[in-house]
């Protein structure tokens, strides 16, 4: 019985603090002109780009990215996986493809874009190996 509360226990604590993750960019602005966010837009290759997946793992999982992202910025992610069984929805794929149009010409991976909620472009980044609070005040900066 103590087992399966603390089975349960650790699934629960885990749903609060993980990242929520916008897909679509409209939704994306709505969210943070509702807020008073920025928007942080990530271009990845989740399951190819060996820096996206660093920068997933280092940064983005991390329990004190999670709690300062999620009331400072509204997060979105254009993946562009490339295996087969993590193809994204052709929908998907066209909402990323045209955020990929307008932000990303040159398709750098990881890109990691600051951006304010109509879309314009606060400053960029991609991975850095720095701790969270050095990658939280890297992207604060672009802020002013």
């Amino acid at each position: 019985m103590k087992k399966w509360i603390l089975i349960m226990g650790l699934l629960f604590s885990s749903l609060i603090t993980a990242q929520k993750w916008e897909s679509d960019w409209s939704a994306a602005a709505a969210l943070a002109k509702q807020n008073h966010h920025n928007v942080v837009l990530v271009f990845s290759g989740s399951d190819w780009c060996a820096p996206c997946i660093k920068l997933d793992k280092s940064i983005w999982q991390s329990t004190e990215f999670q709690e300062y992202a999620k009331d400072h910025w509204t997060m979105l992610r254009a993946d562009f996986p490339r295996k087969k069984a993590n193809q994204l929805a052709e929908a998907q794929k066209t909402k990323n493809a045209q955020l990929a149009e307008k932000y990303n010409k040159n398709g750098y991976f990881p890109l990691v874009l600051v951006l304010d909620p109509n879309g314009n472009i606060l400053g960029q980044t991609g991975f850095k190996n720095v701790s969270v609070k050095e990658y939280i005040a890297l992207l604060k900066s672009f802020e002013g």
